[in-house]
């Protein structure tokens, strides 16, 4: 074994008893907030990771969608990342050991799960239920992190994958992007089952691209624009824009309109390293660590006119997703 390798494996062992021992504790601990122990969810809600500590850390809980700081329920399932429609969970986990691994499992109406390469990072599901995403590093655990790549697989809900799109064709300003560091995460989808949206990253530039499942393209639309995330009624595209620099990001909310191309900066309030989620035509969604506090996070609102201040929406969660019946 060479000194790399070994120095690989050690790395890989520690990682994963320090993660073990995390999980460990923070499960242990006395639950900090009410939860109902529940195997199914129903009714108008939104699904995210409970960050809440004790037994019940880590697990998918759900909130009534009229009552976000009501009582929780739980589900046994562990996610690290989480994304629900009214038929399908995709959830993202780390399975904490010696040797850490890491999993994609589809559950509800069709079940599917593979392995992923590295830490989880995105996931999400068409609105019709009929695609899946999930993004995870191979290597680094942050889009800051100098030579940090991503794997992105979508597939259909019944199976058949589309493989990593990292192999579709890239088209930046009409001329095809080849160069070994492309990197694209951050799915949404359209409602045809065809299109959708990701960002696509190829020497230190990124861009929204609009993604074609038929032709395998991913076609440039805007320039800095990041983990898109496509409005109910599909005219928009919110999305976390770099007001800071390439080694010390500041990640602020910003609207897309798909029509005019005009760029709307919705929320300075704080850096939102994630893809945020539509509540509804006016209001966004999106998870944000507490600070101080390792480990749990709250999520927050946020009107896409910025007319008010974010807000905690939700208290110890992670990860949100709306779903309706």
């Amino acid at each position: 074994m060479s000194a790399i390798s070994a120095i690989a494996l050690i790395v890989v062992i520690v990682f994963g008893a320090l993660a073990y021992a995390q999980s460990k504790a923070e499960r242990s601990a006395p639950n900090s907030v009410a939860a109902t122990p529940v195997t199914r969810f129903s009714g108008a809600r939104v699904e995210f990771r409970n960050t809440a500590f004790g037994a019940d850390y880590g697990k998918v809980a759900s909130v009534p969608l009229d009552d976000p700081m009501g009582a929780r329920s739980v589900s046994p399932q562990l996610c690290d990342r989480l994304y629900s429609t009214s038929t399908l969970t995709m959830c993202l986990t780390t399975n904490a050991g010696i040797v850490t691994t890491w999993t994609a499992q589809q559950t509800g109406s069709q079940e599917q799960s593979w392995s992923l390469p590295g830490v989880p990072s995105r996931t999400r599901i068409s609105a019709n239920s009929q695609l899946v995403a999930e993004t995870s590093f191979v290597t680094g655990v942050s889009y800051a992190a100098v030579g940090f790549a991503t794997e992105t697989i979508i597939a259909t809900a019944t199976g058949k994958s589309y493989g990593n799109i990292e192999r579709f064709s890239l088209l930046v300003d009409g001329a095809l992007v080849t160069a070994a560091d492309r990197n694209i995460w951050g799915v949404t989808f359209t409602d045809d089952n065809r299109y959708f949206y990701a960002t696509a990253a190829s020497g230190g530039s990124t861009w929204l691209v609009r993604g074609d499942l038929v032709d395998r393209t991913l076609t440039s639309v805007q320039k800095d624009l990041e983990c898109p995330s496509l409005s109910p009624d599909g005219t928009r595209i919110a999305f976390k824009k770099n007001g800071g620099t390439v080694s010390t990001p500041v990640w602020h909310i910003a609207i897309l309109d798909l029509e005019t191309m005009a760029e709307t900066i919705v929320s300075r309030e704080h850096s939102v390293d994630d893809q945020v989620e539509w509540l509804d035509d006016s209001t966004l969604l999106y998870g944000h660590p507490r600070p101080g506090v390792v480990g749990d996070s709250d999520v927050w609102s946020v009107p896409v006119d910025g007319s008010t201040a974010p807000k905690v929406f939700i208290e110890h969660a992670w990860s949100p997703s709306v779903v309706r019946p």
